[in-house]
């Protein structure tokens, strides 16, 4: 029996030994899919599947789609991310037969699959439940698609145009694959200008495929587009930037950076795809380094690059024999490591406390306390989203001025909390030390986080609630001690009354800079706001004098005693000075 696996295994083709090792490659990720918890934002694209649609506050819909599909096959975290494993061989198969030589070897088929396990974030992402897993794998079929195209085969346009729109509707990043392929071809489209009516033609097509996309995001006043165009952006920290550069160095495997730099003054790009993956790892590193200088980047978000990188060690190595040696040598140390991270991720011998861990005994017990009554989290979207699978209980996710929204404002389940007694996640130093610290209670979660909640009886939200500011022309500069005079136009979609009183619910003006840090300053108090009706309200308020001298974003909101702030309605730009100034 051996000497017959042994030999049908040196039978084997290049090409049918990399799905050999590409398959055994899946099962494990298989068994890593079922057995380990899941991570919190794959909670969050379950609840996306609970509710198939077009598209989703922060991503397109194909994510979620897989997500839905693999639930109807399996339970538990293996339906979750069934669809995630299954396309990781099936991309890194493509791009295989996108690169590999005319006079590929069994060597080559060896070094190919070495180098794309030894690489940490594949390692990672071929198995929990992200967009990168479609974004990736739709990569690899534009790379495919764009070889054929750039070829000139025949209606290649066709298939390209497919690609390009199943790319957008994978992941927003997915237009970089495309910018990025042009730029690195851009003088073959010069010499060749009928590609450029044939390119026009897949546009056509990929302008199809997302046209339900893009009419769900008109529905929806483009939220994705300006979340991820401007409401995600932070400010300059050196740490950001610090923080890419290692994470790059560490996702892309330590062992072969040097060789990296090596293969690209040696490694010469001759066809279409060869200089798009030439250009790759460079352009996606330097935008999202770009875009440190604003905000986080989480180092996933380069991870098109692997595709270059992968082809660039592979084409150097190849031709190198001791580049070749150390690839293989660094690479088994490698996948020595990745095997004990698995089983620390499956079984946790050592005790960590991290997301993929504790969850079931973690959210149970805040469950539990909950006696089946709904959950409010404070702006905790992920944790929301892992409370309502792990325990199948009622969560919605509170946003909060100095976080962010999310999928959960389009799901409105607080509407049906309406009247019932919750529990509600608050910051428990706002508790601590006044006279409300007898309702403040912890649950102390085995995952090593801390639940802090206040119980609140006959529960009505005001988080639709709508404020328009008029007369409130703030100049592009307001000055401390300015008085400013405005009236609010409050308008309330619910079917019952809410009392401002300054006490239960309460009125205010934010002033907010950078990113979500804001003060708040209490408004009039008296009135009240009639079911599904409308009030004005005239107000005033005096510009305070120890305000920082910087821009802000003045809003205004009603909120319950107990909930966070979230703006209701839009907020008005200015620039606050001195008294003096």
């Amino acid at each position: 029996m051996k000497s017959r696996i042994t030999h049908i295994y040196g039978s084997l083709t290049p090409d049918a030994m990399v799905a050999v090792w590409l398959a055994v490659w899946w099962v494990l990720n298989l068994i890593e899919a079922g057995c380990t918890e899941l991570a919190n934002d794959e909670a969050y694209y379950h609840l996306f599947a609970l509710q198939p649609a077009w598209g989703y506050f922060d991503h397109p819909p194909v994510t979620a789609i897989l997500v839905w599909l693999g639930e109807k096959l399996f339970a538990g975290e293996l339906g979750v991310r069934f669809f995630f494993t299954a396309l990781q061989p099936l991309y890194l198969y493509i791009f295989w037969r996108t690169i590999r030589p005319a006079d590929a070897t069994r060597r080559d088929a060896a070094l190919y699959t070495m180098i794309c396990t030894a690489m940490l974030v594949l390692q990672l992402y071929g198995f929990i439940a992200v967009p990168d897993g479609p974004l990736m794998f739709f990569t690899a079929l534009f790379l495919l698609t764009f070889k054929r195209f750039t070829e000139e085969r025949r209606a290649a346009w066709l298939p390209l145009g497919l690609t390009l729109g199943l790319l957008a509707l994978s992941k927003y990043h997915g237009a970089l694959v495309l910018i990025f392929a042009l730029a690195a071809n851009a003088g073959l489209f010069l010499r060749r200008p009928r590609l450029i009516g044939r390119l026009l033609l897949a546009g056509v097509v990929a302008a199809a495929v997302i046209t339900p996309h893009l009419l769900w995001q008109y529905r929806h006043d483009w939220a994705s587009f300006a979340y991820h165009l401007s409401g995600r952006n932070g400010y300059f920290e050196i740490s950001n930037i610090t923080d890419f550069l290692a994470n790059m160095l560490v996702v892309f495997s330590p062992f072969y950076v040097p060789l990296w730099v090596q293969a690209y003054r040696k490694v010469k790009p001759a066809t279409s795809v060869e200089r798009t993956l030439w250009l790759y790892p460079v352009a996606f590193i330097g935008f999202f380094l770009a875009t440190s200088l604003r905000g986080y980047v989480q180092p996933q978000w380069a991870i098109v690059a692997v595709f270059g990188l992968v082809w660039l060690l592979f084409s150097y190595a190849r031709v190198h024999v001791r580049t070749r040696r150390y690839v293989m040598r660094a690479g088994w140390v490698t996948l020595a490591l990745v095997a004990l991270v698995r089983i620390e991720m499956i079984f946790n011998p050592i005790g960590l406390k991290f997301e993929v861990f504790d969850n079931r005994t973690s959210y149970a017990r805040i469950a539990d306390e909950a006696a089946g009554r709904p959950v409010v989290f404070d702006s905790k979207y992920a944790i929301a989203a892992k409370y309502l699978y792990y325990t199948g209980g009622e969560a919605f996710s509170q946003p909060n001025v100095s976080h962010r929204t999310s999928q959960w404002q389009y799901r409105n389940d607080d509407d049906t909390f309406v009247g019932r007694d919750v529990l509600v996640e608050v910051d428990p130093a706002m508790y601590r030390t006044s006279p409300e610290a007898a309702r403040l209670h912890t649950i102390h979660m085995d995952n090593g986080k801390d639940f802090h909640y206040v119980e609140v009886k006959d529960f009505h939200p005001t988080r639709k609630v709508e404020i328009t500011a008029e007369g409130l022309d703030l100049p592009e500069t307001v000055h401390g001690g300015e008085q400013l005079h405005f009236t609010l136009h409050i308008s309330n979609p619910y079917p019952y009354p809410i009392h401002v009183d300054g006490q239960n619910y309460i009125l205010q003006m934010l002033w907010g800079w950078r990113k979500q840090q804001y003060l708040f300053f209490p408004l009039t108090q008296g009135f009240t706001l009639p079911a599904n009706g409308t009030c004005d309200v005239e107000c005033s308020f005096d510009v305070p004098d120890n305000l920082r001298k910087q821009p802000y974003a003045v809003g205004f909101a009603v909120r319950g005693r107990d909930m966070y702030t979230w703006f209701n309605g839009k907020s008005i730009q200015t620039h606050f000075k001195a008294r003096n100034d």
